[in-house]
């Protein structure tokens, strides 16, 4: 929860593949709060009190949510995904603006790479920054099981984290009210 909180106003694809690493971590222990405070909120030794409470109600209500959403096997939670729409609505408009050039420079350097990864997801068509999103967390994942990552992925998943880093800093922007010097220049204001 706290992470969760300084990820989403510091960096917004940190903040979902955190929080879709918290979906996992819950599966991992079958949406039960006991094991999730034997092996999760102990781990928090310098929380107080109240913190440790906060944080134990922040769980509660996801294992709540997953159970209501009916993702306690796979999937993201209705939050994430509108989280995830929100980026993908600011791509689209970075996109349609000229004034980005340096951000279409970054997207077409990663497009061949999202081709390539959409290439081998067979039926399930996923939008171009879900499949950044998605070879991020694969990459953070192999990382936490400690497997080896060729050199090709390497630099495939570089790529990528530089563009999602840029587009994290715009929609940084964005959430400040710094993104466009005036409304008129806002393409979703047209």
């Amino acid at each position: 929860m706290f992470t969760a909180s300084a990820k989403r106003k510091e960096n917004i694809a940190e903040y979902l593949l955190y929080m879709w690493h918290i979906e996992d971590l819950i599966r991992a222990n079958g949406l039960d709060m006991e094991r999730i405070k034997k092996a999760v909120i102990c781990n928090y030794a310098s929380l107080s009190d109240n913190e440790r409470k906060e944080l134990t109600d922040w769980y509660e209500s996801l294992v709540d949510m997953m159970r209501r959403e009916n993702c306690q096997e796979t999937g993201h939670l209705q939050l994430n995904k509108n989280t995830l729409l929100q980026i993908d609505e600011l791509h689209r408009t970075l996109m349609a603006s000229p004034k980005f050039q340096n951000y279409h420079s970054e997207f077409y350097k990663t497009l061949p790479f999202i081709v390539e990864l959409r290439s081998r997801q067979g039926d399930k068509l996923l939008g171009e920054i879900e499949t950044c999103m998605t070879a991020l967390y694969g990459m953070l994942m192999l990382r936490l099981q400690g497997r080896e990552i060729g050199q090709e992925t390497k630099d495939a998943l570089q790529q990528i984290a530089r563009f999602m880093a840029l587009l994290s800093h715009y929609w940084q922007l964005d959430q400040d009210n710094k993104l466009f010097e005036n409304a008129d220049d806002d393409p979703r204001n047209g």
